[in-house]
């Protein structure tokens, strides 16, 4: 098994706690609702949204994959980070053991934000995971930033 490990920063003009609610703590209603084309729902299967809760994520029919579990590792409120592992789905491709991933919602001076992201991919045997491969996965989850963004401009009030 390896680990292929990899970094993302997106900024958005949204302010972190703001941008950290929005897109953890009420992600699993407000995705779906926002990229219908791309998530049909996501479904909490047991635990009530903090460390240890088990979620599955089923995709529209703009995906290519159909669904992904994910557990919640941490959510950490006040420093907004938040840590989850996707275990099992077609997304793993039957190559990979499991995705984890850690991503941290930084103020910035302009009254946005930055929010960083790192990933990590435990590869099965010796399959080699591309660069390539992961920024086109990468890119669709900085789209889903980018999503939230817009909603959130579109609707200050949420």
């Amino acid at each position: 098994m390896g680990v292929v490990t990899y970094e993302m920063e997106v900024a958005t003009t949204i302010p972190a706690a703001k941008m950290f609610k929005a897109f953890v703590l009420e992600g699993n209603t407000l995705i779906a609702r926002i990229l219908p084309q791309a998530i049909k729902s996501i479904d909490i299967l047991e635990g009530d949204g903090g460390a240890g809760t088990i979620k599955q994520i089923n995709f529209g029919d703009a995906s290519q994959f159909k669904y992904a579990k994910e557990r919640t590792d941490a959510v950490d409120k006040e420093n907004l980070t938040y840590a989850y592992t996707m275990i099992e789905g077609d997304v793993l491709i039957g190559k990979l053991e499991k995705i984890s991933n850690e991503i941290k919602f930084e103020a910035t001076p302009d009254g946005g934000c930055l929010i960083k992201s790192l990933s990590k991919y435990y590869t099965i045997g010796d399959f080699e995971l591309k660069q390539e491969d992961i920024k086109a996965g990468k890119e669709k989850s900085m789209g889903l930033f980018k999503a939230v963004e817009g909603y959130l401009l579109a609707n200050p009030d949420a």
